[in-house]
């Protein structure tokens, strides 16, 4: 546990920063899932509907700078291969 004053608040502000940023990736990440099992299931236009969710979820945590942007695109690339192999 810190004595110190600044590290105290130090922590306090790394906590509260954990905790916005797991809403974020946890958003992406879930976005992600919800497009893969779209893909599978052979629905095209949900699929795509939530697949730009999924983009905008992820260009949203690489522009907070939750995740690395090139970890954003190549999701991205990942997940509209997927989208286009299924049509």
């Amino acid at each position: 546990m810190a004595n110190i004053k600044s590290q105290i608040k130090r922590n306090r502000q790394n906590e509260k920063r954990r905790i916005q940023n797991r809403v974020f990736r946890g958003t992406a990440r879930k976005a992600v899932r919800n497009t893969i099992v779209a893909i599978e299931s052979g629905e095209k236009e949900d699929a795509r509907s939530k697949a730009m969710a999924a983009l905008k979820a992820l260009d949203k945590a690489a522009a907070k700078g939750i995740i690395h942007k090139n970890n954003a695109a190549r999701r991205k690339s990942r997940l509209m291969k997927q989208l286009n192999s299924m049509e």
